[in-house]
């Protein structure tokens, strides 16, 4: 007679099992290719509570119980001022999923609900700054986020078409205000339609964010752009399946002899630099 799972244990079977290939898999590529966990690492995992920190969450679980590379985990709730209800809908799927949360409470969206310049930006850079400095406090040397693989191409696309800039969104980063504290990515191979597929077939409902500006959105009073974005590539899939995979592909094979400028350490650099140097290296085109 075959045993019984609870709801936690078939979640997590579920990631091994039937998602093996579309979450666990691209999960544990980007842990190795990136070199996202070290021996002696203590990770702050950051939930949000929505989906992807959420699923970030187990699969770092699960990463941590049959991995040869010792290390530890925390996982770091920030309560930005969410509503009772929103709070408690955390709370309850962390104790389903069985992920010992520390929840800690900030002002944030009251700050950035108050201002008229990019409350967004400004919500995003304070959260970042309270969980760097909550993970330190906890003894952490890193923060991971729950960014996938369809935020980097969305991210990249924003940047070029609304803030004309090529730019995009890296897999670790050493934090530049907490000296020895880094930023990781571990579902950065992980597509979001496998990540909402995994929680629909648990039947499993997460939080959206919360705030005033991001409830606007969902009613239409407000423009995403990066629900532009979604729907732009969601219709060039239809003729090109694998857009985002090239797109994501050209990230890691970025030929710099062929543009006119570029930024490096926050330097902007020109081609005409050392343009008679180079006679004769570059390709031609």
């Amino acid at each position: 007679m075959s045993r019984t799972l609870e709801p936690c244990q078939r979640i997590e079977r579920s990631i091994i099992t039937k998602y093996r290939k579309t979450l666990w898999r691209p999960f544990v590529e980007a842990v190795k290719r990136y070199e996202l966990v070290r021996s002696g690492d203590r990770i702050a995992v950051c939930i949000s509570g929505g989906k992807d920190s959420m699923l970030l969450a187990k699969l770092m679980q699960e990463l941590h119980r049959h991995s040869d590379v010792p290390f530890e985990l925390v996982f770091l709730v920030m309560d930005p001022g969410y509503t009772a209800a929103n709070r408690r809908r955390i709370e309850e799927n962390a104790a389903l999923l069985q992920i010992p949360v520390t929840v800690f409470e900030t002002d944030i969206f009251a700050a950035a609900d108050s201002t008229d310049r990019s409350p967004c930006y400004l919500c995003a850079r304070m959260r970042r700054g309270y969980l760097y400095s909550k993970a330190r406090e906890l003894g952490c040397n890193k923060i991971a986020l729950g960014h996938h693989f369809s935020d980097v191409i969305e991210t990249t696309l924003i940047a070029m078409f609304y803030g004309a800039q090529l730019q995009a969104m890296m897999p670790k980063l050493h934090s530049t205000n907490f000296p020895g504290m880094e930023l990781i990515r571990p579902l950065y191979c992980v597509h979001e339609d496998d990540i909402i597929a995994w929680a629909r077939y648990n039947g499993l409902e997460f939080l959206r964010c919360a705030c005033r500006l991001t409830e606007g959105t969902a009613t239409g009073e407000l423009t995403s752009k990066r629900q532009e974005v979604k729907e732009l590539l969601r219709s060039l899939r239809q003729t090109e399946p694998n857009i985002e995979k090239n797109i994501f592909t050209a990230l890691h094979a970025v030929c710099l002899d062929t543009f006119p400028g570029y930024k490096s350490g926050g330097q902007a650099h020109f081609f005409l630099e050392d343009y008679d140097r180079r006679a004769g290296d570059g390709p031609e085109s």
